[in-house]
Order: structure tokens, then sequence, then C-alpha cells
């Protein structure tokens, strides 16, 4: 990977290697967020009516596929890796096709259908640097806008304490999440150097002591942690793999799904470490695209849910200053250790909900702005305003009204199933749909005595006043 300028933003660059102690408490951090995406695995059990030792060995082995596909993903060598710090973790994309699968034919359908669709990601990969039309930066920057705005429903209900069983709010819980948000902006916006790198882990700290005075965690809660064992293999008990051809759409529409996502996060990626940002690069992309590709296949094969890029973990990283890809190894590292650990992993399995909710608004907030930023890094045209504009009002309507795409034919509703799906599928046919009546040649006409040294450039606001004229 080519050396680049640091950002003056960043305290600890991508090439940059923060002291050991350092990159392990970041590295803590980021598990912090990824524990959060573990709830999916244990809900896709229990709506095939499951136990707790699959849900369990299910979070277990997701952990270790969550750990390839980081430390893959920094790597950055050949074609496996865009050389970043993009974690991954138990993708939403892959939440109602992988619990349609265990309702049909149990975990080893869902097993085999993800691994199966890991192959079709990695295929993928080597075709995205020839795919530059369909992620322009309008595009990208609403895919990575989209990412932050889908969450936002998870995380009011979890800031909240709201419930669907029990929807009311609870005041205890309330105070928990604001205090905890609080903390963790206090320390990002008012504190330098090394607070700011812990302003995260500093404020989970704060949010589980105030959750156990508050009752929020009970003493039941800290005896789960003192009952866990200390050493468990997740890889015992697998169910095999099947495969059902009338899963394949859905299960296509999840790795599309994530795998855009992911062009949205690795383009953050690309931004927030180079200050003379231009484009995406796109063959960097599909390095990083393969090396998901690693984590989704590892899922299905060893029996764990499918891996996306962790837009809250690209967020903590613009938000703490420290993008250094050997965080990532770190990651990689404490992820198999509690992989094989079930009592540090209950640590993290037993985190407040209202810490959960603090932690996601905190990290998401990056993501909306920086898809703003990406988006408006271009000048707009009537044509990408309809792009941005239609495609993020409809992924938005999705969350407001469900009930309108709920009558919609059976085979789109795997598409309408989050506005983030929406939004995306629906901005890339749009933006193809525009590019109609776009004239591919443009032409320089030079005044007489104008000269190819002193000639404007075509985007010069002056140019009519100088003698040369540019036409697209």
């Amino acid at each position: 990977m080519p050396a680049m300028v640091k950002p003056p933003n960043l305290l600890y660059g991508v090439e940059e290697k923060p002291p050991s102690w350092v990159v392990w408490l970041l590295g803590v951090q980021h598990i912090g967020i990824i524990a959060i995406g573990l709830i999916f695995p244990v809900v896709v059990v229990q709506e095939m009516g499951g136990g707790v030792a699959d849900a369990a060995r299910m979070v277990s082995v997701s952990m270790i596929a969550a750990g390839i596909g980081v430390m893959a993903q920094a790597w950055g060598r050949g074609p496996v890796g865009s050389g970043y710090l993009c974690p991954q973790l138990c993708g939403p994309s892959f939440l109602g096709a992988s619990i349609l699968a265990a309702k049909t034919g149990g975990l080893s359908l869902v097993f085999g259908m993800t691994a199966l669709v890991g192959l079709f990601e990695m295929a993928f990969s080597r075709l995205v640097r020839r795919l530059r039309v369909l992620f322009p930066a309008e595009v990208t920057g609403l895919i990575v806008m989209m990412v932050g705005i889908s969450v936002t429903g998870l995380a009011m209900r979890m800031f909240f304490g709201a419930r669907a069983a029990s929807p009311e709010l609870r005041e205890a819980e309330i105070l928990v999440a604001v205090a905890t948000l609080a903390a963790m902006i206090g320390m990002n916006v008012w504190s330098r150097g090394r607070l700011r790198l812990f302003c995260i882990l500093i404020g989970m700290g704060l949010g589980y002591g105030l959750s156990f005075l508050a009752g929020v965690l009970t003493p039941a809660h800290l005896e789960r942690v003192l009952d866990g064992a200390w050493l468990a293999s997740p890889l015992a008990g697998h169910p095999g793999w099947s495969f059902e051809g009338a899963l394949a759409a859905p299960f296509l529409i999840a790795i599309l799904c994530s795998t855009l996502k992911s062009v949205g996060d690795l383009t953050t990626c690309q931004k927030i470490n180079d200050p003379d940002w231009k484009r995406p690069d796109l063959k960097r992309i599909g390095d990083g695209i393969m090396a998901n590709s690693f984590g989704v296949i590892s899922a299905g094969l060893l029996g764990g849910m499918g891996q996306s890029a962790s837009s809250a973990n690209v967020g903590l990283s613009v938000a703490t200053g420290a993008t250094s890809r050997v965080i990532a190894y770190a990651i990689g590292g404490l992820l198999f250790v509690l992989a094989f650990c079930p009592k540090l992993a209950t640590v993290f399995a037993i985190m407040p909900a209202p810490v959960m909710g603090a932690t996601l608004i905190f990290a998401l907030s990056f993501m909306v702005v920086a898809g703003i930023q990406i988006i408006m890094s271009r000048m707009l045209d009537a044509r990408k305003t309809f792009v941005v504009g239609i495609a993020m009002i409809v992924g938005i309507g999705v969350d407001v009204a469900p009930e309108i795409f709920h009558t919609f034919p059976h085979w789109l509703q795997p598409v309408f199933h989050s506005s983030l799906s929406a939004a995306t599928l629906l901005a890339i046919l749009l933006n193809l749909v525009f590019r109609v009546g776009i004239a591919s040649k443009a032409g320089v006409e030079l005044a007489p005595g104008r000269t190819r040294r002193n000639m404007c450039s075509p985007s010069c606001s002056a140019r009519a006043a100088c003698g040369a004229r540019a036409r697209r």
C-alpha cells in the first residue's frame, strides 16, 4: 500500500504503530461495538425455536469469523484486503434471509447458504473496479449516510429502553444512556490525546457502573459472568450444511446489500485517511470486498452468521482519531480469545441496552456526516439531486411506513426489508437511468492567441473571459 500523508485530525494514521497497551485497549473498545451485532444470531436461533446452547455456539463462531475478516481486511497485500482498519460484525443485511432459512431447514441451511453467497461476494470483488459507473460520489455517499440512518430505530430503542413487549420508557435507563453519551462526547470534544482515544471505553465503563447502581444491570447478570466457563470450544456440534434453491434470491440480495454497504464503508476509510482524497479507489475497494468475503465464507463453513463491514466501528475510528491497521490484529486476536472463553464473552453479552444505544448514536453520528460530505464533494446537478433525493426518501419511507411495502410482491420483499437495501439499490438504478442523454465527448475551443499552457481548465469559472470555452 503506498504511503500517504496523515490527516491532521488523526492521532495514529493507518500505517503508524501506537504503543502496545494503546493498541489492545483500542481493540477492546472496538469489540464493545462489535458485541452489539451479536444479538442477531441469538434472534435467528430464537426464531427457529432453538436453545441457548445453539445461540451461544453461533455467537462464538461469529466472533471467529469476524476476527478472520478484520485481519484479512488490514492485510492489504495482493488481492486480499484494503489495508484499512474496517472491522466486521454480524450483518443486519443477513438477518431476514437467515431467519427464513432457519425456519425452513434449520441452522444447516443458514450455514450452507451463507457460505455459498460468500463465494458470490468473492467473485464480485474482482468486478468492482470495472463498475465505477455504478459508484459515483453521490451514490457512495448516500450508502454511507443511509447506513447510519438505517440503524437509527435500533439505537433509539436501546437508548430510551423501549422494548417491543413493553414499549414504555424507563427513567433509569434514559439517565444511564444520557450520562454515557455525555461522557463520550465530552471526552471527545473537550479533551486531547489519550482521553480522546479511549472516550468510548471510558464511557462504556461509566455506563456499566451506573447501570448497576440504577438496577438496570442486576446481580443475576453478574452471576452469568461468574458461572461462565473459562475455556470451551465453539466448533463442536456443527450441524452440517444444506442448500435450497428457493432461498438463493433472498441471500443474494442480502450479500449484494452488504457488499454495497462495504463500498461505502471502505470509501469512508479512504477519505478519512487521505487529506487529498478525490474519488474512491475501486481497486482497493475490490480487495477489501475480497477480505469481507473471507469473513462470510468462514461464518458459513464454521457455523456463524454472515459478516458485514461495521460502519459503527469506522465511525469510532474517526471519533478517536486512531485508524492504524495494527489495531485490526488486536481486534482479531481478542475475538478469538473471547470465542473460546465464554466467561469473558459474557461481559460483553450482558452490556446494558442504554449503553449500547449511547455507543451506537455516538459512532453513527460520524457516519451520517461522512456520507453527507462525500455527497457534497461533487457539485450536484438536477440528475444527481433526483438520484440522492428519491432514493433517500424511499429508504426513509421503509422505516416510517413499512406497512406500505408489505403489500409488494413476495420476490421484492427482501429489497424493502430495510431502508439501507431499498435506498442503495434504488440509487444505483436511478443513477443508470439518469445517465441516459449525458454526452460522452468533450471539446475545447481556443480563442486566437491562446495556447494550451495558458489555457484555463474546463472547470474555471472565468473561462469565458479568458477565451477558453469547454462544452460537454
